[in-house]
């Protein structure tokens, strides 16, 4: 099998260079028997490598046992990561999706369906973030902060506006009487690796507290364990009424989630919401062996043991190429190079010489490994970009 062959049967909506056929730990392999070191990891998902042995048995084991049933019953997996995720992320209960998109279409339903339950005249105002992203179906698009995203596809829902992240005077400045939810990421991935700032979250929480507005935190890309605590917003000491999480919730297996306070997820009734797949036996047995796992090899204390490793040598590299590279940011092991050229040259070279790389927009790599990255992957990563940053123009 080969790329051309392959395009034949896809529509184009990726621009693909390699056929990859398994992984192992921090490494893929292509079908030509190629190693590539990963920095990427399924864009943030696959947080416990490849070829995890206990992930693999516990997929295997649910398998034998039951891999769906519909919605309209329970089961043992699903009650068992409904838990798991409500304790780790502070959140009261817990609606299961296939993917982090649907979560924030299930996000977006309930806070309007809140504001609905509190005055049936609510118009059902969003306010959200400049330069996010938060997927690319019709609801999701439309809070996305992101122009050429969403124009080929408009109209899109309504009575969403746009502010400026890490300005909370411009959050303000859109809020009216029906504003009922603002929504964000507590990390901004796509729109180029910016955290939030202590005083905007805190002062967010604070400003929709006293107007009776929700707050939405988008915690798909940089929730389960990437920054060093289970979920961003933990770093800030506030919690949102409604969380989205996704990617590394299933390291691999498609499942995301959306939750909420009692309050907030209590406005949902039988109907309003539903999913065929979501919550799935196979899905909620990957769900709970990944938080398994991050509790039993204590996933967060390495990730903030190396986190600050891989910041230095990125940082070392940004000292070394002024002319080249503008900015290092990020949390944890969700960091950004911002350069003066285009990410994507650097990105392509650096597939060439076996490392996996993604980039943010035009000018930024994206640096989101697995969190099972070692001090010696890191090396291996920052001799190759070394090399190929000094030969790049």
């Amino acid at each position: 099998m080969n790329l051309q062959e392959a395009d034949k049967h896809f529509i184009h909506t990726y621009n693909r260079s390699v056929i990859f056929e398994k992984g192992e730990g921090m490494y893929l392999f292509d079908n030509e028997g190629n190693k590539y070191l990963d920095m990427g990891a399924g864009i943030a998902v696959s947080a416990l490598g490849y070829s995890n042995e206990e992930y693999k048995q516990a997929l295997k084991d649910q398998i034998d046992k039951l891999i769906h049933v519909s919605n309209l019953y329970y089961t043992e997996p699903s009650i068992k990561a409904a838990e798991y995720l409500s304790k780790a992320s502070g959140m009261d209960k817990v609606f299961f999706t296939n993917s982090g998109t649907e979560a924030i279409e299930g996000a977006i339903k309930l806070a309007r369906k809140y504001a609905y339950n509190k005055d049936k005249n609510s118009k059902g105002e969003i306010i959200a973030m400049n330069h996010s992203f938060h997927g690319r179906s019709m609801g999701a698009l439309s809070v996305t902060g992101t122009k050429h995203y969403r124009e080929p596809f408009e109209p899109l829902i309504g009575g969403v506006s746009f502010a400026e992240y890490n300005d909370l005077e411009s959050v303000k400045k859109l809020a009216t009487k029906d504003t009922c939810a603002v929504i964000l990421e507590t990390l901004q991935g796509e729109g180029g690796i910016y955290p939030a700032t202590d005083e905007f979250i805190t002062g967010l929480r604070k400003f929709c507290d006293e107007n009776d507005i929700l707050l939405i935190f988008d915690e798909i890309q940089c929730g389960m364990g990437r920054t060093g605590k289970m979920y961003t917003y933990q770093h800030y000491g506030v919690k949102p009424d409604i969380m989205t999480s996704a990617k590394a919730l299933g390291c691999g297996v498609p499942v995301g989630a959306f939750a909420a306070t009692k309050e907030v997820a209590d406005a949902m009734c039988p109907g309003d919401h539903g999913t065929t797949y979501g919550g799935n036996p196979l899905a909620t047995a990957a769900v709970c062996k990944v938080f398994e796992i991050f509790e039993k090899d204590n996933i967060l204390g390495h990730v903030n043991e190396i986190a600050p490793y891989l910041s230095e040598k990125l940082n070392e590299l940004k000292d070394k190429f002024p002319d080249k590279i503008k900015d290092v940011r990020g949390k944890g092991l969700m960091m950004g190079m911002e350069l003066y050229g285009q990410a994507g040259d650097v990105v392509s070279q650096m597939l060439k010489k076996g490392v996996v790389l993604i980039s943010a927009g035009t000018s930024i790599i994206r640096f989101v490994p697995p969190l099972v990255i070692t001090k010696e992957n890191v090396d291996e990563m920052y001799e190759k970009l070394d090399k190929i940053l000094s030969e790049v123009q």
